[in-house]
């Protein structure tokens, strides 16, 4: 069962630095056609914890809340089970299992024993990511955690939103091992990539923004123009 009523959304990336910040945000921004869920990540919930953060957007909205840790799913597989059960309040995480094919089966076993709705990302966003562009992370690396992850069952996809080649020869590879798969997309504006540049390829994709949002002078204003691209 898909977590956004939508099929194509914006979602706020809630990266600010106080709960008041996180408020206004929400506040301003919660009531756009639109806004598919928020997603929220280490910089509120280390000093501020999950349930201050969770409880700040709920007495605004019933959207959905993701929780990115930044990059979750890179330690060993037993810690899988402690993460979901720290995250319970989030109504989905996503992980990046760069530590390789134990943890990632691990992790995402821990999640649907958890119940808990997994998202699960293979390339990031920024240069320097794989070792064809000087990084560390092998160039099929992607690939394998995407098949991995798509013949556990998962079904939502992190792909990036600012290489999208790249993103649909993935979102081409998960479409041939599962049905309606759905994607998120970080990357996008401030680090280069156009919402347009996949939410005309992809049935089911969700745009995660955050700068362009949350240092807008209207982030209200900046959300509706936003998902008017979708």
């Amino acid at each position: 069962m898909a977590m956004i009523k939508l099929k194509k959304s914006v979602i706020p990336s809630c990266d600010v630095g106080s709960l008041g910040e996180l408020g206004r945000l929400v506040k301003s921004t919660c009531s756009v056609k639109g806004i598919g869920a928020y997603k929220i990540g280490f910089e509120l919930v280390i000093p501020f914890g999950m349930e201050n953060v969770v409880k700040t957007i709920r007495k605004l909205t019933k959207l959905p809340i993701i929780y990115d840790h930044q990059k979750a799913g890179t330690d060993i597989p037993e810690m899988g089970g402690k993460f979901m059960k720290a995250c319970r309040l989030a109504d989905a995480v996503i992980i990046f299992p760069q530590a390789g094919p134990e943890t990632e089966i691990a992790w995402i076993k821990a999640a649907q024993q958890a119940k808990t709705k997994i998202i699960v990302g293979g390339e990031m966003t920024h240069q320097a990511f794989l070792k064809e562009a000087g990084g560390f992370i092998d160039d099929d690396a992607p690939k394998r955690i995407y098949e991995i992850a798509a013949s556990m069952g998962v079904a939502d996809f992190v792909i990036p939103g600012n290489k999208p080649e790249k993103s649909m020869e993935y979102a081409k590879l998960i479409k041939n091992k599962i049905k309606n798969p759905v994607f998120y997309s970080p990357g996008l504006i401030t680090q280069g990539g156009g919402i347009s540049d996949l939410a005309l390829q992809l049935d089911s994709w969700h745009a995660i923004v955050g700068r362009a949002i949350y240092e807008a002078k209207d982030m209200k204003k900046a959300a509706e123009e936003f998902a008017k691209e979708l």
